[in-house]
Order: structure tokens, then sequence, then C-alpha cells
């Protein structure tokens, strides 16, 4: 009996650490400068990038999402599902111009797959074009799924080639309806 208050008290502190954070509002949003300047380097590359969900849910999740930067291009276009955007109206993906490393609000993102120069041109018109197909645009779960680790993984079995390895902490990436 005692070791489980220890671990229910353990959990508890857990849990009311990670909430006591700060505000999202005021967490990190700047490069972790993992990606090269656009300026620097002028070949295509595709990189997905994983980082702690917001609060106590990093204890046990992780957010994911996709950058691309075609031959030539002078800027990143990223691609997520971030939930709370259904609440505003719009649809849970988001495809924009934006900083391909970005901090998820105070995590530092980890790099968990990139392929670079000759096939990225290639991979991006792939990701691009399944993506206007992803058919949970405007839905979003946070267990099972889908969400933003449904993303991601569902893009990656739609193209052949594309080899990605969701993190365990992906939960959703194994999502199927």
């Amino acid at each position: 009996m005692r070791s489980i208050f220890t671990v229910l008290v353990l959990i508890l502190g857990l849990v009311l650490t990670g909430c006591s954070t700060g505000s999202w509002r005021d967490a990190s949003r700047d490069s972790a400068n993992l990606s090269p300047l656009p300026g620097d380097y002028s070949d295509a590359i595709v990189q997905v990038y994983a980082a702690d969900a917001w609060g106590w849910r990093g204890i046990f999740a992780v957010h994911t999402w996709i950058s691309v930067k075609p031959s030539n291009a002078d800027q990143y276009t990223v691609l997520e599902v971030i939930g709370w955007r259904a609440r505003w109206g719009v649809p849970v993906l988001r495809i924009e111009k934006d900083l391909p490393d970005r901090y998820w609000f105070g995590a530092k993102p980890e790099l968990v797959y990139e392929k670079r120069g000759e096939g990225a041109d290639q991979l991006i018109e792939d990701i691009l074009r399944v993506s206007r197909d992803y058919p949970w645009a405007n839905e979003y779960t946070v267990f099972p799924g889908p969400n933003s680790n449904t993303y991601p993984a569902w893009v990656a079995s739609q193209i052949e080639g594309f080899e990605l390895d969701m993190p365990f902490r992906a939960i959703g990436s194994g999502w199927e309806p």
C-alpha cells in the first residue's frame, strides 16, 4: 500500500511540475538552428521533427511535423497538424512558410528524419501532393488519433521510399480508423 501511495505522489508531482512551466504564450518559438539557412544551402531538403508536447503532456508524448525546402527556394514550408486550429474554424492541417526547426512552445525539436539533395525534390512534390488528400485535415483527437503524429506517419505510408521511423512517444502515429 505504501509503494502505491509513493507512486501516486510521484505521478502527481510530475503532472504538477509539467503544468507549472508558465504560459504557452511566453514559451520559445525561436529556431533551434538545426536546419541550414536557405541562403546557405541551395539543394532540396526534407526534414521531420519531434518535440515534447506542451506542459505535462510532454512527459508522455511528442508533437511531430514535416518541413521541406525545394532546390533554390528561399524559405521552408512547414506541414503539421495543430488541434486547437479546429476551435478557430480552420483546418487542423497547416501548410505555411515558416521556420523549419522552431521550438515547439519551449521544447527543443529533435530531427527524426532527413533527406537532402538527390531525390529530395521529388519527395517534396510527393509530400505536397498527398497532403492535399489527407483525410483528417479537419479532425483532431488527442488519443488515439487522428492527431499531429498521425499526419506525418500517414504521409510516409502513402509515398514509396519515404522511410520515416516515428518516435516511440509519437502517440497516434499508428492510428487507423
